[in-house]
């Protein structure tokens, strides 16, 4: 017999990297497994060379269609890593056994808005695999995984040489503003720790890109939106070290075991997205004691109480120490 397995998770970049044991322990647990796995076109990339997914189903915006090709497959199990309206449409009308992650969205807004914390103290790779549990799949504590394409590592004799001998990648984007840490407090960092530095993100962090570089006289090199998410997680994963906001980059980091230091604005790691099983070395940069943290479970487009403590009180000496410390 040949079970067949449908895990879901649509988006996003992180949500997805964080589904990577899931997805190794289901194929190297179960005896002839055929795993597939669907998620938005969009993120391909982030799966396409992972050799522990047998199919790969993409979606677009046709739900209908979708759910059509995946009924062709005669899946026996469902695993639902997302648990939103579009895939329980999937699981509706697949009608087959579903197990599916818990949101504790009600905890999650407990503590949000009136900062009673009931939260499992548990990362949310570790729920995946509570939720998996009755399959009799066990957590091999290996970690994040994340493949890189051949044609997408990224050669560090195109950079200049100041940087063939080491460098921090710097992970600025955020898809939101209360999750990215401001320029100046970068610069403060960069000038307090004198090594090379590569800024990572997409098109949308060039302009703020630009500025460090601009300021920092041919220390920080800027590759935001020159490169591809692999391009960009082959340059993590030849890093020292990584700086990173709370975003996917900081979870590919984390599938490395690459040294981290993640840094905390409007989102807090209780709510259990931090580097998963990361190099013990890595560190949680926040500002400690702030009465309004966290403020949104994913990020907001400005400071609700409009002072954006959380970032602009962040301590850069701490931070530099740091660096230079782990260099």
């Amino acid at each position: 017999m040949t079970p067949k397995l449908l895990i879901i998770r649509l988006s996003s970049i992180g949500d997805i990297v964080l589904t990577s044991p899931i997805i190794r322990c289901l194929k190297q647990q179960t005896e002839n497994a055929e795993v597939h796995f669907l998620t938005k076109e969009k993120h391909k990339d982030l799966v396409r060379a992972n050799p522990y997914i047998d199919k790969l189903h993409l979606y677009n915006s046709n739900l209908n269609e979708i759910v059509q090709q995946l009924q062709q497959e005669k899946f026996d199990y469902i695993i639902d890593l997302h648990h939103n309206i579009r895939s329980q449409y999937v699981k509706q009308h697949l009608r087959k056994p579903a197990y599916t992650l818990r949101k504790l969205n009600i905890k999650k807004w407990l503590l949000i808005k009136l900062k009673i914390n009931i939260l499992p103290n548990i990362h949310i790779v570790d729920r995946m695999f509570d939720a998996i549990a009755p399959l009799g799949i066990k957590n091999d504590k290996k970690g994040l995984d994340h493949f890189i394409p051949e044609e997408d590592e990224f050669d560090l004799k195109q950079l200049p040489k100041d940087f063939h001998k080491g460098y921090v990648a710097i992970a600025i984007a955020g898809t939101y503003f209360t999750k990215r840490l401001p320029a100046d407090k970068h610069l403060e960092t960069i000038s307090q720790a004198e090594v090379p530095y590569i800024i990572l993100g997409g098109k949308n962090e060039r302009p703020m890109a630009e500025l460090i570089e601009q300021q920092t006289k041919g220390k920080v090199l800027n590759l935001c939106g020159k490169l591809s998410i692999n391009q960009s997680a082959s340059i993590v994963k030849q890093a020292r070290l990584v700086i990173a906001n709370d975003t996917g980059l900081m979870h590919i980091a984390a599938a490395f075991k690459k040294k981290i230091l993640s840094i905390w604005g409007s989102t807090t790691p209780e709510l259990g997205m931090t580097p998963y099983l990361a190099h013990p070395a890595s560190q949680q940069q926040r500002v400690p004691g702030l009465k309004c943290q966290p403020c949104s479970k994913i990020g907001r487009h400005q400071c609700p109480k409009s002072h954006f403590r959380c970032m602009q009180e962040q301590n850069t000496t701490e931070m530099a120490q740091w660096i230079l410390s782990n260099y």
